[in-house]
């Protein structure tokens, strides 16, 4: 070694390796952008750096979330000699680093330990040539492929990216690596690809032996990919004798061929299969793999929604054309009537335009949408988790909904911990939501969406009702969000803050495009100083063709005449709507998941749980002023017990009010997180079960104890018709069923109206509505047509299966018709009344399933 030279250092990461340019820093961590990328969830963004100072290498920690280990021990710094060999994220299991002096290492084999990659068949490392993207792999398929191998001698000339990593004997430039110049090492799961801008790396796997390959995100797999939307074991690549095929084996989150989930589909070199956040591409006999980092660009298309007004076509939006770079931050402002939230829910595919493209780097959103779903976020303006949650059961909650049934709660926790830790949350983790600011609610919102990691995110409004300052916070967040490596949209009507977005989309009446460009030079563009003045020229002049005036303009030409010069598609609603998108968990794992949330929100509300107990008390206090001297029972020979009916009345009204009260407003009140998540994958028969099976069981007991109080001390019939001896609890039963039935009712008010404000005159009408027909007041036989509109009063048959119990028709004076045919003191007219009451409680169970579908996204509805 010559004088002044500095031993060679060569950092090994999982059989892949570096050699190190003294002359430069190295970052390590999740960010797309780092010079080696580890993709294991364990691993902070910007995890831990390499320095060369005074003759000594250094990895220094980064501040980072789980730290660097080595020998057990979490350091702050470690000395990088030869032979050192350190984790990251965990002492046990985190990815392993080892650092030599360039002498050849023996392969680590697939599996060597947590976090290695999958079967990479031989040591793999970076190789380059001019104007191609970077190859990682082995040598003999670096060879095959053209690349420079180490040991070769390097052909003049030959240049390297500037700033990225070199491979191991060739040259190296200094500098700070570029976004899509950045080769990249293994981390976690499998092996962080180099490759080209766009959003996605790019890694080279050899399919060798013809044997299959099992994908997954277990480290046992051929080939692992850390990924939590990634089932353990999700499918299967088999050779065939004339090619492969692609077997899924049971994955939750689905995998797919070209945009569709498949079962089984063989695989030609032109096809695109998509497990999670990775897509592989054949290559021979070796596996192309493309891992989507967040960093896509994003575009829509002559965007064009008609609805009918009186009869006439109207356009919410018309021709909508803008694309967004990777990594920006753009807001969408208008007028109200602009077609703001229309052109949100096309861009996110909730309601698909009936003409135009929405592109997910390059990939038609609609068609794809069963795969594309999971990587685009959305966040309402209202919050969309349960307030009176803390924050992080709410998250825990969520993640359990989202990644897939195998995932063990370790795995989650510990990606809920990432997204606090990254949104400034982890202080606040434990205060229940409803305590948060305004924009700190907003921030648990967005870190809902992060957890499963989309490259998308969109916001309606994420500041409405914010002071400034406040305002001013979540564009900031917003703003790191997009520099981190994520696309952001923004509807706003907030103008305060425009100028940390990248990009300006000004929306005119009519759902036409004003202008698309760098916020700076919006105003100019408009000639004026306010944004005020801007709107009202919207509305001074609203025959102005203000799309025209854009495209006319230089920012048209540079921002959107590309885009439009390629003929959008035509295609109706239906788009996206023929292929239903696999569910993250089984149908029970999910009720599961669900009931669970719905006990813990309710054991969190306090006053939900005081008006619970104390509703059933008064109704049941209530029913005992009626005076009936006899109670129930047959009065004296010769006199009447002309009392018995109204004591069944005023509790049957009692119960009918206490069970719609307690569900009239659950759904509407989730109606936004139904919403979301339903776009997520979630059963919305299993949303509605969760309902019924609580709820159902809250007010049974709520009934028992109306019951109880409401016929304390009251002389009962000496038998039933079904219970023969206990005709108390045959009453007792009619209660509960009762209760049931019009809780159920109550779901359909809740899924009936839009707003929480409008439940509760219809609460007070549906109550009005069982005193008129439950027959006690007027009587309802014999009469045509109000007879007949009584059947739909849970009261009526309530009260008649218990008036049958006790033999009414005996107890009071005959009617000018005649008893009534349902009171008959018989068990088949019991039965019947019964089983009507149960049939109605079905029906409303119908009902309310067909309404949810009405509110959710348009593709998610089944035909």
């Amino acid at each position: 070694m010559g004088q002044g030279e500095v031993p060679q250092l060569v950092l090994d990461i999982n059989g892949q390796t570096w050699t190190l340019d003294p002359n430069r820093t190295y970052w390590l961590g999740r960010n797309p952008q780092a010079d080696v990328v580890l993709t294991d969830d364990r691993i902070s963004w910007n995890h831990a750096s390499l320095t060369h100072d005074g003759g000594v290498w250094w990895l220094q920690d980064q501040n980072s979330t789980n730290g660097i280990w080595q020998g057990g021990t979490r350091q702050a710094h470690v000395r990088a000699l030869p032979g050192v060999e350190v984790r990251l994220g965990n002492a046990q299991d985190g990815p392993r680093l080892r650092f030599t002096d360039g002498a050849p290492q023996p392969a680590t084999p697939a599996g060597g330990g947590a976090g290695a990659g999958a079967d990479l068949h031989g040591a793999q490392t970076s190789y380059y040539q001019p104007g191609r993207t970077p190859l990682h792999g082995t040598p003999a398929m670096a060879q095959q492929a053209g690349y420079q191998v180490p040991g070769q001698q390097q052909p003049q000339g030959t240049a390297y990216p500037q700033g990225a990593p070199y491979p191991q004997g060739g040259p190296q430039q200094g500098g700070y690596p570029q976004p899509g110049q950045y080769p990249q090492g293994p981390g976690g799961g499998i092996p962080a690809q180099g490759g080209p801008a766009g959003g996605r790396q790019t890694i080279i796997r050899d399919l060798a032996g013809g044997r299959p390959t099992r994908i997954g995100r277990a480290l046992d797999n051929d080939l692992v990919v850390a990924d939590l939307s990634v089932s353990r074991y999700h499918a299967e690549l088999r050779a065939l004798a004339d090619g492969y095929e692609i077997v899924d084996l049971g994955s939750h989150n689905g995998t797919y061929v070209n945009g569709q989930p498949v079962q089984r589909a063989k695989l030609g070199p032109n096809d695109t299969l998509a497990v999670g956040h990775s897509s592989f591409r054949l290559v021979g006999n070796r596996l192309e793999e493309f891992v989507d980092t967040g960093e896509v660009s994003f575009s829509a298309r002559g965007l064009t929604v008609t609805v009918k007004h009186r009869g006439q076509p109207k356009n919410l939006l018309e021709g909508v054309t803008f694309g967004v770079p990777q990594r920006s931050l753009v807001a969408v402002i208008g007028p109200s009537g602009s077609g703001k939230s229309t052109l949100l829910r096309a861009l996110t595919g909730n309601r698909p335009a009936d003409q135009g493209d929405v592109l997910y780097d390059g990939r038609n959103l609609y068609r794809d949408y069963a795969e594309l779903r999971s990587r685009i976020g959305l966040v309402p303006q209202d919050d969309i988790l349960h307030s009176q949650l803390t924050v992080r059961t709410a998250l825990r909650y969520a993640a359990k909904l989202r990644f897939p049934g195998d995932t063990d709660a370790a795995e989650r926790n510990r990606r809920v911990e990432e997204v606090l830790n990254e949104l400034g949350l982890a202080h606040r983790a434990d205060n229940k939501i409803t305590a948060l600011s305004g924009g700190q609610r907003k921030r648990v919102s967005v870190a809902l969406e992060l957890l499963t990691k989309p490259s998308l995110i969109f916001l309606d409004e994420p500041t409405s009702g914010l002071d400034p300052g406040l305002d001013k916070q979540v564009m900031e967040m917003l703003r790191s969000l997009a520099d981190d490596g994520r696309t952001i949209a923004v509807v706003t009507h907030s103008v305060a803050n425009l100028d940390i977005c990248d990009h300006l989309l000004v929306m005119a009446p009519g759902g036409k495009v004003a202008y698309f460009g760098p916020p700076q030079d919006a105003l100019p563009f408009f000639g004026h100083d306010d944004w005020a003045d801007v709107f009202q020229d919207f509305d001074r002049y609203p025959d102005y063709d203000w799309a025209g005036r854009y495209r006319g303009s230089e920012h048209y030409q540079v921002y959107s005449a590309d885009l439009e010069s390629v003929a959008p598609q035509n295609h109706g609603i239906g788009m996206g709507q023929q292929v239903v998108p696999p569910k993250p968990q089984s149908w029970g794992s999910q009720l599961g998941t669900l009931v669970r949330r719905y006990f813990a929100v309710i054991a969190a509300d306090r006053g939900f749980l005081a008006l619970t107990v104390a509703l059933p008390l008064v109704m049941g206090v209530l029913s005992l002023a009626i005076p009936a001297d006899y109670g129930l029972a047959p009065a004296p020979e010769g006199r009447n017990n002309i009392d018995a009916i109204y004591v069944l009345l005023v509790l049957a009204i009692g119960t009918c009010f206490t069970g719609a009260a307690n569900s009239v407003r659950e759904l509407v009140k989730e109606r936004v997180i139904y919403q979301r998540e339903r776009a997520t994958g979630l059963s919305r028969s299993a949303y509605m079960m969760s309902k019924v099976l609580v709820l159902g069981l809250i007010t049974a007991v709520q009934a028992v104890l109306l019951g109880v109080v409401g016929l304390i001390g009251r002389d009962m019939p000496e038998e039933g018709l079904v219970l023969p001896s206990q005709p108390y609890l045959e009453i007792l039963l009619v209660v509960v069923l009762l209760s049931f039935t019009s809780m159920m009712l109550g779901l359909v008010i809740s899924a009936l109206v839009e707003t929480s404000e409008r439940t509760m005159p219809l609460l007070v009408l549906v109550a009005i509505v069982q005193v008129i027909f439950a027959g006690v007041i007027i009587e309802l036989h014999d009469r045509p047509g109000i007879e007949q509109l009584a059947w739909l009063a849970p009261a009526r048959w309530a009260v008649a299966a218990q008036s049958a119990t006790i033999d009414m028709s005996a107890l009071r004076p005959p009617s000018e018709n005649g008893p009534d045919p349902l009171w008959e003191h018989s068990a088949g007219i019991w039965f019947l009344d019964v089983t009507v009451l149960l049939v109605i409680a079905a029906v409303c169970g119908f009902v309310v399933v067909r309404m949810l579908r009405r509110h959710e996204p348009e593709v998610m509805r089944s035909r």
